[in-house]
């Protein structure tokens, strides 16, 4: 059985759309503002798509309270599918007295849920903190599909060494070349970027990332490679937690700005739906 949350619901209609039959939940709020959940189908087990993005402490909440209430139900096993993990940047501890926040949010899903499914998580080494079998799942498909006509026989980049694992995973599956961008600082207010051992020129261009926040790095990526000579440029991520204003700076500086579907946003074009329901 497949239960979608309220950060999920905007995956609803699609995932109805493929054919999936979704158990009966009543999902609401108390006068007071708390959450009400009751589960109306019964089986054995169940996998919960919940995305934590805003409002994220409320959304952690009802998966919680989810995973409770399937499990008063008779759920013996259960799997949490969450296309964004809030707190997943919060991932060390900076100054003394700080908690690695996405260790506790983790933590607490582990005591209802077996399995965790995360969509490109920022830091895939802090899956470890999921008490049972815990895995990324790669959006490179999705990505490569929706650009392969677009990208031609074009470059794929990352913007810094980071993300290159990234681009190497959507440019694998279309047999182009990848790199990443490399940033040096010059000065405490400038960094100079330029991509590494790669010709640009004449070439489309699609730079992939999982998360766009401020766009910064992204327009001024897109400025050096048009100063480069390349040709069309795309940008893609996972992720669009976009800051107010933020998606017409990037989609001024470049050809196409795409974001995949985890957080709805104006411009989330790229589905990982069918991925979702493969599991």
């Amino acid at each position: 059985m497949i239960v979608v949350g309220s950060g999920a619901s905007h995956l609803r209609e699609e995932i109805e759309g493929l054919g999936v039959n979704l158990g009966k939940v009543e999902i609401r709020k108390f006068p007071d503002g708390e959450k009400y959940v009751r589960v109306l189908s019964s089986g054995e087990e169940a996998m919960v798509i919940q995305s934590t993005y805003k409002p994220q402490d409320e959304n952690i909440l009802e998966a919680l309270i989810l995973g409770d209430a399937l499990r008063e139900r008779g759920f013996d096993r259960l799997r949490l599918v969450v296309p964004y993990l809030a707190y997943s940047r919060q991932d060390r501890v900076t100054k003394e007295g700080e908690p690695v926040s996405v260790r506790a949010v983790m933590r607490a899903l582990g005591l209802y849920y077996d399995e965790l499914y995360v969509v490109d998580i920022h830091n895939p080494e802090t899956l470890r903190f999921f008490p049972g079998k815990a895995v990324n799942l790669s959006p490179a498909r999705a990505i490569a599909e929706y650009f392969q006509e677009k990208l031609g026989e074009g470059i794929v980049l990352a913007p810094d060494k980071g993300a290159r694992e990234r681009a190497k995973a959507v440019a694998e599956r279309l047999g182009l070349e990848f790199s990443h961008f490399e940033k040096r600082r010059i000065s405490p207010t400038e960094v100079k970027m330029r991509p590494v051992d790669i010709d640009v020129e004449g070439k489309n261009v699609l730079i992939v990332d999982d998360i766009i926040s401020t766009g910064g790095t992204m327009i001024k990526a897109a400025n050096l490679l048009e100063w480069m000579g390349a040709g069309r440029v795309f940008v893609a991520a996972t992720h669009g937690v976009f800051a107010e204003g933020a998606i017409d700076r990037v989609s001024k500086a470049v050809d196409e700005l795409a974001v995949t579907n985890t957080i709805p946003t104006p411009v989330s074009k790229i589905s990982i739906v069918p991925d979702i329901v493969r599991l």
